[in-house]
């Protein structure tokens, strides 16, 4: 396997632009035998290796401990170029950052501080047991303990992490708790159940949680064991909703640039048009057609940058966001996402229009990126997220923060 190979990265980028050039060249190795890997299926340890050999892993971490004190544009812009190598991949990069900034949205400043030089130092990888359509983990207290127990349906990276995140409710309470365990011990057990039509590769299982002990001073936020709350503890799932619009648009991204080299190298022109042309790449409907779907992703890209620095101004005041400020941005980033997910299921299948029949052999593969958003743009009701927009448009209401919204 290509990625099993190993590359060696002897510095880390020293910019915005050389980090997202270092993810088109990881994107580039996953890009070589993405179909191969999809087919068989594998754990991607060899993968998450080449993220953490890259560097891309501690993008966000702090400079001091070794990472890239990089902002969410420039991990959002390395997610969609991961992914446009290998959708999976990027899924995996796009929730660790998540998780991995997740110290930030609830933890106290001493917390933040301890998570993110260990993580940084360590090149953790994050996964996440957060699903919440499930019930919630149970957890009870025992003494200085929190005992997390329960099941979640999904944990995307589940075996290929370090760390996985943990959600629950303190059992005859309202509270809830996250905390940053280990992967690898016996109270959790990933069930390798993720059988689905596409991003196959995320590890995305169920996961056992059977008394999971963390201790009260790991409760993210928690101070004399009593939380405050505050307006940036929900920008979790606007953070989250934006990693998903940016990975789709990579998705499409790799299909469109598959698609061209296909059609430049591979397709013939139709021997029965009223002009007949010497090469597919000077037929008109062709010309058309790549012409639409480009327009419509660099458009779609557009608008998640725009999302994107809203985030950025969020984050430069958590401490005061607004409710207002907040919902704002989660209308733009619901506008994103749901034009990340039509142009690229568009993509994903008009491709095959300019390809021919001889590119539906499964060894080209042209199906994986169609199979990959539409497998993950269920993850919530896009419908849900047109209305947000149009409650916002119409009405000038912004959502409540829920779990997705």
């Amino acid at each position: 396997m290509t990625t099993s190979a190993p590359h060696t990265w002897t510095t880390a980028p020293a910019t915005a632009d050389g980090w997202i050039d270092r993810a088109r060249e990881v994107a580039t190795l996953l890009a070589t035998d993405a179909v191969e890997r999809d087919r068989a299926g594998a754990t991607p340890h060899a993968e998450v290796a080449l993220l953490k050999d890259s560097g891309l892993v501690v993008l966000l971490g702090p400079v001091e401990h070794g990472g890239g004190g990089q902002d969410w544009t420039t991990a959002y812009r390395v997610i969609r170029e991961v992914a446009a190598g290998d959708g999976s991949v990027g899924q995996l990069l796009g929730y660790h950052y998540l998780w991995f900034w997740a110290a930030r949205l609830v933890a106290t400043p001493e917390q933040i501080a301890a998570v993110e030089e260990q993580a940084t130092r360590d090149r953790w990888f994050f996964g996440g047991a957060v699903n919440p359509r499930d019930n919630d983990l149970v957890i009870t207290e025992d003494g200085d303990d929190l005992v997390f127990t329960g099941r979640k349906s999904f944990s995307t990276g589940s075996k290929v992490s370090d760390v996985t995140v943990l959600e629950g409710v303190i059992e005859g309470t309202d509270k809830h708790v996250f905390a940053i365990v280990p992967s690898a011990q016996d109270a959790i057990v990933f069930n390798d159940d993720w059988d689905n039509l596409g991003q196959r590769l995320t590890e995305s299982g169920s996961v056992e949680v059977r008394g999971v002990r963390v201790p009260w001073a790991q409760a993210a936020g928690y101070v004399d064991r009593e939380f405050t709350p505050r307006v940036y503890n929900t920008l979790n799932v606007p953070l989250i909703q934006l990693v998903f619009a940016n990975f789709y648009l990579g998705i499409a991204k790799g299909a469109l640039t598959t698609a061209a080299t296909y059609t430049r190298d591979r397709t013939r022109p139709w021997p029965y048009a009223v002009e007949v042309k010497d090469a597919a790449v000077a037929e008109f409907h062709v010309l058309e057609t790549y012409g639409d779907l480009q327009a419509k992703l660099w458009a779609a890209e557009a608008l998640a940058d725009r999302a994107a620095t809203l985030i950025e101004a969020i984050n430069t005041h958590p401490d005061s966001v607004t409710p207002r400020e907040r919902g704002e941005a989660a209308v733009v980033i619901a506008a994103a996402k749901q034009r990340a997910v039509d142009v690229g299921l568009e993509i994903g299948s008009r491709v095959f229009e300019v390809t021919g029949a001889r590119a539906t052999t499964n060894s080209v593969g042209l199906d994986l990126y169609w199979r990959n958003i539409r497998t993950h743009s269920l993850h919530d009701p896009i419908a849900h997220k047109r209305a947000e927009v149009g409650r916002y448009a119409l009405l000038g209401e912004v959502p409540e923060p829920t779990w997705y919204t």
